[in-house]
């Protein structure tokens, strides 16, 4: 048990961690805009709740299926990434969210499922 929560916690890291990069690197090279309204301390937490629910959902969805996806973390990866791009595509046709912010949130998750895959199969994978 100690791994998956080892795992959880890396993949919570790198799913915070990747996007705010990503997201204030398009803010410097394109004209895209912090939420406003809203203080960045805030957002940035609830930034952070939300990706706990995904990272605990990632990993556990993984450890249960394990001796099915073990050793196949990139089309676990894939999986997730197809339904996080129709997601971000989803937004960018809705209200309040920019096609800048959709390819920036694309570009995340292009880094950080493979590698969050990658890390809790090398944990929580059957050796």
């Amino acid at each position: 048990m100690a791994k998956v929560i080892l795992s959880a916690v890396l993949v919570l890291a790198i799913i915070y961690i990747v996007p705010f990069l990503v997201y204030s690197l398009a803010c410097v090279v394109t004209d895209l805009k912090p939420p406003e309204g809203v203080s960045p301390a805030r957002f940035l937490i609830s930034v952070l709740i939300s990706k706990v629910g995904t990272a605990i959902a990632f990993v556990l969805i993984f450890y249960f299926a394990r001796s099915s996806l073990s050793g196949h973390w990139l089309l676990y990866a894939v999986i997730w990434w197809l339904m996080f791009i129709i997601g971000e595509f989803g937004q960018a046709i809705g209200p309040n969210y920019s096609w800048k912010e959709a390819i920036a949130g694309v570009i995340s998750e292009t880094v950080y499922l493979p590698l969050s895959a990658y890390v809790t199969n090398w944990l929580i994978g059957l050796k």
